[in-house]
């Protein structure tokens, strides 16, 4: 796959009246390209995930990544030591779901105000939290590819109360691919089985990827997790489902 030169920088995505910080890349070329949504793992928008943002870019795709925390601290950006944990866990759990998903919907509006976005559906993707509001977001009409990555209590809660966010699947609309790590000691396996259970029920275009040798943030190259070869695995099948459906 060809790697493009890139350029990005920070936008403020307006919902209402509300300002959100949003890094930005896309490729320098002429032309229309898909569009990416890449939600924050509670660390807030911090290197790793521009990283990710200019890597999807590279790949032919205008991509953004909306601050998710902008309601509660505006700016956050945490590495990965116990007290950020901490302090994004707290972050985490002061979040809505409908909020989260409203200014989702914002980011996408502002990829589709863009002169080098195509038209038609955008693709999200989320790890750790954000694998989570990636399901989440998977609901929302304009998402044709989701891959959500590590999302830890899809199957038991949802952001803000409320039913947990796996009720929301019927409302699934494009593909999704999900996947985990089977020594992922915040996603018991009988909750990846009740996940995939839950999207053959409701015909939603799915596949889930279980690796054996993996935990959780296993595609961050930050964390100890890092398992470099399965990163590898799921990120090229990040490009079919985006190559297929975007």
């Amino acid at each position: 796959m060809p790697v493009h030169p890139i350029r990005s920088h920070w936008v403020k995505v307006p919902n209402g009246a509300l300002q959100i910080d949003a890094y930005l890349a896309q490729p320098v070329a002429e032309g229309r390209f898909p569009g990416v949504v890449v939600i924050q793992e509670i660390f807030g928008v911090n290197a790793h995930i521009r990283e990710v943002t200019e890597k999807i870019a590279q790949h032919g795709y205008v991509a953004i990544a909306p601050a998710i925390y902008q309601r509660l601290a505006p700016g956050f950006e945490a590495g990965y030591s116990p007290e950020d944990i901490a302090l994004g866990r707290q972050y985490k759990e002061q979040t809505k779901a409908e909020e989260l998903l409203s200014d989702i919907g914002a980011a996408i509006a502002y990829l589709k105000s863009l002169p080098a976005v195509k038209t038609g559906g955008v693709g999200c993707i989320g790890f750790c939290f954000g694998g989570h509001v990636a399901y989440l977001a998977a609901t929302l009409p304009e998402v044709a590819a989701t891959a959500s990555f590590y999302g830890a209590g899809i199957a038991t809660f949802c952001p803000g109360g409320g039913p947990p966010t796996i009720t929301r699947t019927p409302q699934i609309q494009g593909t999704l691919y999900a996947f985990y790590g089977m020594k992922d000691e915040l996603i018991p396996l009988e909750q990846v089985d009740q996940i995939e259970a839950a999207l053959q029920e409701h015909n939603s275009p799915h596949q889930i990827f279980r690796y054996a040798n993996a935990g959780h943030g296993f595609c961050c190259d930050q964390r100890a997790d890092y398992v470099p070869d399965v990163a590898a695995d799921a990120w090229n099948h990040v490009w079919e489902l985006f190559r297929s459906c975007l």
